[in-house]
């Protein structure tokens, strides 16, 4: 891959955010040679001492309690780590004093010569970026697995053993600062309202996703849904690379029926089935299409892919069934951290539906799930930040009710609950307001529901 910025030994470059892209810049960094200061919010003093050791042993100068612009003139560069937004003041006035702003993937893309198939979109990308990678070994191929997910792509470049296909989740914030970055395979689940609170409109957001597409060339592909009206817009924008699309409408060369995924490809007609794996939902076929798709581009065999498809567990909190008690499932949705998320669980359910919704407001209009909400669930437990807001959006569309905690939630809800129900956690919100991430909310929720079983002895006695 080109780039228009190649790092040389003796550089000098500002790391802006010490998590674990920034972590893995350094390193990077380090390693070519280059003088490397960073600057971070926290005061040194709030570092983990791995991360304070590791400043000291290799001569970092750091910077702490914030940014400033004599420290960040010191870098002939500087890296943004993707918690960075690019519209701070501060780094609008570095832009104009020509001073580059990196992200990673603008770093790794000069010396990236293996194959790369990149996912982003909103909802999906985890469970479809483990899929491709599952599917590409299953057909011998060495693959590496990583970017917003496990492993940082520098460490990657920084590890020396070299994979024949790179499967990157790649989030919006890490695409706005992806320089000439150019995968081959570029794949876009979906986009719906998230982070509206960093980019500040739909048109910014999707505008960061099409970055993935901005550098391919005419043997390059790009795989979209042609069920997202977002993804239906941008198809027309797309020019130079070779098109395919995965949904349920007609016209697809991965479309989705019920529980099977037929692919139409020149050459190759294939019908794949999902009955009785974990994948067998409305959002495991969507997200099946897709990596099935981008599988059978990439010269893997249906045998293969079937094979995995029957054995792939996708990770935690997503749609998972947790347990059934007294005749109601109860299902952990706890990544569904936005809208969309949610319209594409209550889409896995004909109905009846108790849904606990709620966290930290990231911006949304929760009104768009009045229609979703109105055919599918029979009553809403708000817990969180977002209660009010989501109250006054929905409050007319279907009963609501509001728990000050999680175990209070699932509580009401087993209360509330009849044979035949579902209990479904899928919020619609970040988690930061009373856990330390989705998956702790996750936990907490599985480990209400497991309690529910002795509960339910005790009301029995």
């Amino acid at each position: 891959m080109d780039s228009v910025h190649r790092i040389e030994s003796g550089q000098r470059a500002v790391v802006m955010g010490l998590g674990v892209s920034g972590r893995a810049a350094v390193r990077y960094l380090l390693a070519k040679g280059v003088q490397v200061f960073v600057s971070d919010r926290r005061r040194f003093e709030d570092l983990s001492q791995g991360d304070q050791d590791y400043l000291h042993e290799n001569e970092v100068d750091f910077e702490g309690n914030g940014h400033s612009r004599e420290f960040l003139l010191q870098g002939d560069f500087i890296v943004l780590s993707p918690g960075i937004p690019r519209d701070l003041p501060l780094l609008m006035e570095m832009g104009e004093l020509n001073v580059p702003l990196l992200g990673e993937l603008a770093l790794a893309a000069p010396e990236l010569t293996e194959q790369v198939v990149a996912i982003t979109g909103t909802n999906g990308k985890t469970t479809v970026t483990a899929l491709i990678g599952e599917l590409l070994e299953a057909s011998g191929k060495k693959v590496f697995v990583g970017g917003n997910i496990g492993t940082p792509l520098l460490d990657y470049l920084c590890a020396g053993e070299r994979a024949d296909v790179l499967v990157l989740e790649l989030s919006s914030f890490q695409l706005e600062s992806a320089g000439n970055f150019r995968p081959d395979m570029g794949i876009l689940l979906n986009i719906t309202p998230d982070h509206l609170d960093r980019h500040g409109s739909m048109v910014e957001y999707a505008m960061a996703k099409m970055k993935l597409f901005a550098h391919q060339r005419e043997k390059d592909k790009a795989i979209l849904c042609s069920d997202d009206p977002m993804c239906k817009q941008i198809i027309p924008l797309l020019s130079e690379q070779e098109i395919f699309s995965f949904g349920i409408r007609e016209g697809c060369e991965a479309r989705g029926e019920g529980d099977t995924i037929s692919i139409n490809l020149q050459g190759r007609k294939e019908i794949y089935s999902l009955a009785g794996t974990e994948l067998a939902s409305h959002t495991g076929l969507l997200n099946s299409g897709a990596a099935i798709l981008a599988a059978t581009l990439l010269g893997c065999r249906q045998k293969e892919i079937q094979g995995t498809l029957n054995r792939f567990t996708p990770a935690a909190h997503r749609l998972q069934l947790v347990a059934t008690r007294g005749g109601v499932d109860y299902y952990d949705d706890s990544k569904a951290t936005n809208t969309g998320a949610v319209l594409s669980a209550l889409a896995s359910f004909s109905g009846n539906v108790i849904l606990i919704a709620g966290g930290r407001d990231k911006g949304e209009d929760y009104s768009v799930l009045g229609e979703a909400v109105r055919e599918k669930v029979k009553e809403l437990i708000l817990i969180g930040e977002a209660a009010e807001a989501i109250g006054n959006s929905l409050g007319t569309v279907v009963p609501c009710n509001r728990s000050d905690s999680m175990e209070a939630a699932v509580l009401l809800a087993a209360e509330t609950a009849k044979p035949g129900d579902v209990v479904l956690l899928s919020p619609a919100c970040a988690s930061f307001d009373m856990f330390d991430n989705y998956g702790h909310r996750g936990e907490v929720f599985c480990g209400a529901v497991l309690a529910l079983k002795e509960k339910i002895k005790e009301k029995a006695a």
